[in-house]
């Protein structure tokens, strides 16, 4: 038997059977979350958020030249499809490099052994085909996938290398690895991991495994990563900066002069070292430069960042266009950092001697004078955490308010007192709470039970923040899973129909358990090597970036460098359960049943648990839901988002379908940033640039990011460009003094007012000629905090300098905070409220006054669903959140119908509700009770009844488990128990007197008795 070509073949039909399953289930347009901005950037090549994926940029370009636009975001989906799919090859041929070796260490490779390496392989390889985690990011247009191509094409080429170590061309092996280095830079800095493992690997490849040794094996591989990481990544362009910064303000040559020249004169000498090293039969000191050359060539890719900057695409994310941007941007100084071994805690105070200290420089490019100019220069502006109240092993570091909660409850936080520099006592959490955190939650919620998801199994596939009702794992076994979540045979029917409820019995985690001591016993070395790339693309991830609690999502793709380990275990599990059989059972007959059963109890078990979730074919919400956002605003708006799902998927269809480029997305958070103000005001598209009236330099990053607000006692409403040319004003009266000795500006009243043109807004259609009569002279409002931020600012800035010209909208998913009191004036227009010049009169008690007739052809005529109206699909927790916004929009919307004495459209909003987001696919919930009322409200008694049933049934479920559950877990639910019955209350109240007519109270009522005697007794 041909072990090599066996072992190609059957490779090859793994790939095979991974591509068909991606390519099957792959999402046909853009997903929530990154993968908007990323296909875009793609697409046009354009910059994406810090610190870039350039090759993942160039790639994906190359796959969207042979699509048309509509097709662009099917075409990066099938590049993360096809690199899911070579991943997988990879794996298994890495797998049998793994078990060829074990295998040999008990004598020849027989017929029997090829056949348990093969089919091991294949077991552990599609075991990570279907794992939850990794199909998960490869049907999606993101760079996890590429990212885990380039780690698997590593650790294969690792051991390609360990195979021919030794001989004269096993170097070229190193300088390749080294290349792929470089080059996954330009996708995701989480390949970089494999390099511990890979060092321990090469060290212990000529040296005993003992204690000493795998220390300094380990002070080697933590160098080497921070050399790459700290030294070449980010190092490579602050040296160049220096160069830069002599040739431009020194010398008086142009912007890019001193970097360029740094890159010749680098290129010179690294050729220079090389033909000197390999002339002289320098060896390894030639080796170390050929794989720095190498790393610096992939790694090059980064100059597409700088060159598609400076070329200022609407799409041009911290504007990386020279090279102390360019630095910024590589070292996501955007996103603030966190302490690692020592720093403060979230109680720390500033230090009383010296509160604030001289950051760093930050440069600005002067187009003007030609020279870089140190915007923060003599200020002392970053925080000087006080060391008396800082402490070793900062794990609980984030001051905000809601961080502080949740760090107490899963730290159990009781804390020590310690006098702080100001003589105050403050009470810091304790060395054992730091480790309590990090245990139950940065390890215990954010990678262990992830872990248990993708190989025990998943409980449901509802976002977790440490309640053990949602997103815990879940075995399918019931003593197990009763004892930990409940009594799992009184769950909701709901609960029990969750495509996220996936259960593996164990078995996948007993196969890898078994070939991790396996591997341990037989081979200790190269269990160390996988030992070292489990920990340090899984737990050592988390112990480095420190995150703090309530994650706005789960986090699980970013772990799965570990859960490709866990395969190859799994793998080793399999062959050691033949090694164990084979000397009961003839060899070849123990081979093939043991591959046979392991396939069909784990690989097989797994795609079978795991396809209803992952299946993304015909789902086009986030492209359709984009477009109801752009499609609620008038022609030429400006509409301000705020998060992640209300901006990305817009830029998408902007940027990438070209649709509604009118439309003007602002976002908020963004527009903190001076770079992104800049951005804004030049036109994009066929969308001019916002309107604004301060200057350049009162937008600089460190300039007006916090602008307190200290009452001078003015009477009335101050006009908004009143305030905002006091703003400009330079005068001594306009500044005040912070705690840090600086001088900033302020605002002297949280009072504002902005003047209505009447002529205008009745003449463009602000105001329609219905509404004429309700228009003001001008809107009065206040800012309800004692300061304001530059996004505020920059929305008082629009709002002076627009003058009624363009329409201003404010997406729905904003939040309250960034409305800065300007709710009086909102109406509702379906995804986004719009400023009017007219007091708003909400019946509702809800944000905004529906406006009917343009709401009425958002929803029924222009909006379109996703595919929720044409097919089963499987809508995940954030799709559906989604869809609780449409449905009160559709509620508000009849109801408004109802008011204006226009049943016959209410009944068309209320059926078309049901039409485009069907139970089958969103479950009802209480968003539904509204629904069920207005169907009353018209007389459709049954229709009504219909939803109420379904709202009833599912909430008499949750109040019966919620029952059953003893001692803390039923404590934990509290706040859900007491929501249950009082929706319970609610709808039994509305049909049994409100709406008697509807004969539900007479239908069930027996339901009703039973239900109501189980609230009355709690």
């Amino acid at each position: 038997m041909n072990y090599k070509v066996l072992n190609n073949i059957v490779g090859w039909i793994v790939w095979i059977i991974a591509s068909t399953v991606y390519l099957l289930t792959i999402e046909p347009t853009a997903s929530f979350w990154d993968c908007g901005e990323f296909i875009a950037t793609a697409y046009n090549l354009e910059v994406g958020h810090p610190p870039g994926a350039p090759l993942f940029m160039i790639i994906g370009r190359f796959f969207t030249l042979f699509t048309s636009a509509q097709n662009a975001a099917v075409a990066i989906n099938v590049l993360s499809a096809l690199s899911s799919s070579f991943t997988i090859l990879f794996l298994f041929w890495s797998i049998t490099a793994i078990l060829k070796k074990l295998a040999l260490k008990t004598g020849e490779l027989t017929s029997s052994k090829i056949v348990a390496i093969i089919g091991s392989a294949t077991v552990g390889s599609l075991a990570y085909t279907f794992s939850d985690s990794f199909w998960f990011s490869a049907v999606e247009g993101e760079v996890y996938a590429m990212s885990s191509l380039f780690t698997a094409v590593v650790f294969w080429a690792i051991l390609k290398w360990d195979a021919v170590s030794g001989e004269s061309h096993s170097t070229r092996w190193m300088v390749l690895i080294a290349y792929l280095m470089g080059l996954s830079i330009g996708v995701h800095l989480l390949n970089l991991l494999a390099i511990p493992a890979m060092v321990f690997l090469f060290y212990f490849k000529s040296k005993e495994l003992t204690l000493k040794n795998f220390f300094i094996a380990g002070f080697y591989s933590i160098l080497i990563l921070g050399v790459v990481q700290f030294g070449i990544i980010p190092g490579t362009y602050k040296i160049g900066s220096i160069f830069e910064l002599i040739f431009v303000n020194s010398f008086g040559l142009p912007f890019h002069s001193g970097l360029l020249f740094y890159v010749v004169l680098l290129v010179a000498i690294v050729s220079y070292a090389l033909y000197y090293t390999q002339k002289n039969g320098k060896v390894l000191i030639n080796t170390i430069l050929l794989c720095f050359s190498v790393i610096l060539i992939g790694y090059s890719t980064y100059a597409v960042i700088m060159v598609r900057s400076a070329a200022n695409p609407p799409m041009d994310e911290n504007n990386p266009e020279n090279v102390f941007s360019l630095i910024s941007y590589l070292n996501r100084e955007q996103y603030g950092s966190s302490p690692f071994l020592s720093g403060q805690f979230f109680n720390t105070p500033l230090d009383a001697r010296e509160p604030y200290k001289e950051g760093k420089a930050v440069y600005f490019q002067n187009k003007e004078t030609g020279k870089y100019e140190i915007t923060n220069k003599g200020e002392k502006s970053e925080p000087n955490y006080d060391s008396n109240t800082s402490g070793f092993m900062p794990r609980m570091w984030s001051p905000q308010s809601h961080h502080i909660e949740a760090y107490k409850q899963w730290s159990d936080f009781k804390g020590k007192n310690v006098k702080a520099s100001n003589g105050e006592t403050v009470k810091i959490p304790t060395f054992s709470e730091n480790m309590a955190f990090l245990f139950n939650y940065q390890w215990g919620h954010l990678y262990w039970r992830y872990f248990m998801w993708n190989f025990v199994g998943r409980q449901n596939d509802i976002q977790s923040q440490g309640e053990f009702i949602n997103g815990s794992w879940l075995s399918g076994i019931d003593a197990i899973d009763s004892a930990r979540l409940g009594d799992q045979s009184k769950i909701t029917t709901q609960d029990k129909n969750n495509p996220g409820r996936n259960v593996y019995y164990f078995i996948p985690l007993v196969l890898g358990i078994i070939g991790l001591v396996y591997q341990f016993i037989k081979d200790p070395k190269d269990w160390l090597m996988l030992g070292l790339l489990f920990f340090f693309t899984g737990m050592a991830i988390n112990f480095y970036t420190n995150p703090p609690p309530l994650q706005p999502r789960e986090r699980d793709y970013a772990y799965v460098g570990s859960f490709y380990v866990f395969a190859i275990w799994i793998a080793v599990g399999v062959y050691a359960i033949y090694e164990t059989m084979s000397k009961k059972l003839p060899q070849m007959i123990s081979a093939v049943l043991v591959t046979i059963v392991t396939l069909i109890a784990a690989p097989v078990l797994m795609a079978n648990q795991n396809w209803d979730d992952h299946d993304r074919s015909n789902r086009y919400t986030a492209r359709d839901f984009a477009k109801n956002y752009l499609n609620s605003c008038a022609q030429n708006a400006i509409l301000f988002t705020n998060g992640d799902n209300d901006t990305f998927p817009l830029w998408y269809v902007q940027e990438v379908e070209g649709y509604r480029t009118d439309v003007r997305v602002v976002n908020l958070s963004l527009l903190n940033t001076d770079w992104y103000i800049e951005q804004m005001r030049r036109k994009a598209w066929i969308s001019e640039g916002i309107p604004q009236l301060l200057p350049e330099y009162k937008i600089r990053q460190g300039t007006n990011d916090y602008v307190p607000i200290y009452d001078k006692g003015i009477t009335g409403f101050v006009d908004v460009k009143e305030a905002i040319e006091f703003i400009k004003d330079e005068s001594p009266k306009s500044k005040i003094g912070l705690s840090n000795g600086k001088q900033v500006d302020f605002l002297p009243t949280k009072n504002f007012s902005l003047k209505v043109d009447r002529e205008k807004v009745l003449s463009n259609g602000t105001v329609t000629s219905d509404r004429a009569a309700r228009v003001v002279d001008k809107l009065e409002w206040t800012v309800d905090k004692n300061y304001i931020l530059k996004n505020d600012l920059i929305i008082l800035d629009i709002l002076a300098a627009n003058n009624w010209e363009r329409p201003i909208y404010f997406a729905i998913t904003t939040g309250n905070d960034a409305y800065i009191g300007l709710t009086p004036y909102f109406q509702l227009e379906g995804l986004a409220y719009r400023l009017v010049p007219y007091k708003a009169m909400p019946v509702d008690g809800q944000t905004g006054e529906v406006n009917a007739e343009v709401m009425y052809d958002n929803l029924v005529n222009k909006f379109e669903w996703g595919g929720m109206d044409k097919y089963s699909m499987y809508m995940d927790e954030n799709n559906k959140r989604m869809c609780m916004n449409f449905r009160n929009n559709f509620s508000r919307l009849a109801e408004e119908f109802h008011r204006l004495g226009q049943p016959e459209k209410a009944k068309k909003v209320l059926d078309r509700c049901l039409e485009v987001m069907p139970e089958k696919v969103v479950e009802y919930n209480y968003f539904m009770i509204a629904i069920a009322e207005s169907y009353y409200k018209l007389k459709d008694y049954q229709t009504g009844n219909t939803i109420l049933k379904s709202v009833i049934k599912h909430y008499n479920e949750e109040v019966n488990f919620f029952d059953s559950l003893n001692g803390e877990k039923r404590r934990a639910v509290e706040t859900e128990h007491n929501r249950a019955k009082y929706i319970l209350q609610q709808v039994i109240l509305m049909s049994s007197e409100r709406y008697k007519d509807s004969g539900l109270a007479k239908e069930m009522q027996a339901e009703f008795a039973a239900i109501s005697e189980k609230l009355l007794t709690e």
